[in-house]
């Protein structure tokens, strides 16, 4: 006889107890990018640690179009909306939501979990300056797959140092059906009218790798002439592009973490937001396709080729004088001239740089990551990075890893 006893340690009434307790959740992100992959990764970890979910991933109609099954019981739902209409839809069932796409982020009464715009445009300026661009250039062919918040916060900020920001606009509407050559023949036209060298910031990978694409259908160089900058990160699309893509790294893992917490909140009855929660990048990987110092002044350009081909072998600013006919004096003048930075500033921001990279292994040793970027050992490692990050080496490798931000979410 089947015994109520909440006390017995029956595991079939355990079993019947769990499933009753489960929340029945949808994820209405798609499993077919990388983005959308790391935005479920992201959900995933959060309740594998703190929520007792059955996760619904991705369903879809008999036209692959994302829907909520007929009869599903659910509890909430966390969704990447592609329209108004869809978000109508999702909201009518009366069920929690949180929104993680920015195509429907302005429509009211909805909350949001999004990738920080501002600190994306100041991470792309910050890397493309370092490489010594001063003539800056975006690219995102009309499209309703995108909103113009990524265009927005970036021409916003280059106009905070007096910059111009040369778009694409080739004179046709989002959803207009536009054949690859006709494309690319509007493409190579914007590019030839472009002063070089150029970088330019990308929508998103795919977008990216379009633009190396006709780049190099038109003769016209990457990065010599164009740099190009993804303002996405899509491990495929990078590495198969020609050159490999440079690529913000969006916190998708991040974003799909605190919409699950959120959500969470609002299935146990929490008051929505009042605002978007915005959630920063975590830096820039760094590839061949803005691998261009553009700067006249071939000794510092030595010297910079010569730093980031060797930071990580420990070097110091008296080895950089021994392979450049400069002076100390000069090469300090010239560096926070052109860069805003000491010549030991800029070889630690390179260590640095490529320690968050591999940071990202699991396979390596903190220690293993410290010496592979020059440093003495993981001590200095770690107080050089949490000077720099705010975190330690641990910490910004378990957000890294698990979506799991170091600090709680608030509503």
């Amino acid at each position: 006889m089947f015994d109520p006893d909440p006390q017995s340690t029956d595991p079939f009434q355990a079993r019947v107890t769990r499933s009753a307790s489960l929340k029945q959740v949808a994820v209405l992100v798609e499993t077919d990018s990388s983005a959308g992959c790391r935005v479920i990764r992201g959900i995933a970890n959060y309740a594998d640690r703190y929520a007792d979910w059955h996760l619904l991933i991705d369903p879809r109609d008999h036209n692959h179009r994302p829907v909520l099954p007929d009869g599903w019981q659910g509890h909430g739902i966390i969704a990447r909306p592609t329209s108004p209409q869809e978000l109508a839809a999702l909201q009518a069932s009366g069920l929690p939501l949180v929104n993680v796409d920015d195509l429907v982020a302005e429509e009211p009464k909805v909350a949001s979990v999004l990738t920080d715009e501002e600190e994306l445009a100041d991470m792309a300026l910050g890397h493309l300056l370092d490489r010594g661009f001063r003539t800056f250039a975006y690219f995102a062919p009309p499209s309703l797959e995108y909103s113009k918040r990524r265009r927005d916060a970036f021409v916003t900020r280059l106009a905070q140092d007096d910059r111009p920001c040369h778009e694409y606009k080739p004179g046709y509407r989002a959803g207009r059906r536009i054949g690859w050559a006709e494309q690319q023949r509007r493409v190579e036209r914007w590019i030839r009218g472009l002063p070089t060298p150029i970088a330019v910031l990308a929508v998103d990978a795919p977008r990216a790798r379009q633009l190396a694409e006709i780049c190099h259908l038109a003769g016209v160089r990457v990065p010599d002439d164009v740099a190009i900058l993804a303002g996405s990160l899509d491990e495929l699309m990078c590495d198969v592009s020609t050159p490999p893509l440079s690529s913000i790294n969006v916190a998708s893992e991040r974003i799909g973490h605190d919409a699950a917490q959120l959500l969470d909140q609002l299935m146990n009855g929490a008051a929505p937001p009042t605002a978007t929660l915005l959630v920063p990048p975590r830096g820039v990987n760094s590839r061949q396709s803005t691998d261009l110092l553009a700067i006249d002044d071939e000794e510092i350009v030595d010297a910079l080729r010569y730093i980031r081909n060797n930071a990580h072998r420990g070097i110091v600013v008296e080895d950089i004088l021994r392979q450049v006919p400069i002076s100390r004096r000069s090469l300090e003048i010239q560096f926070r001239k052109y860069l805003g930075r000491s010549p030991a500033r800029e070889i630690r921001r390179v260590q640095l740089e490529r320690s968050r990279d591999l940071l990202g292994r699991r396979e390596l040793s903190i220690t293993e990551v410290a010496l592979a970027c020059g440093f003495a050992n993981a001590t200095r490692f770690g107080v050089a990075f949490k000077k720099d990050t705010g975190k330690t080496p641990y910490a910004f490798r378990k957000e890294l890893l698990s979506g799991q931000p170091s600090s709680t979410l608030n509503v």
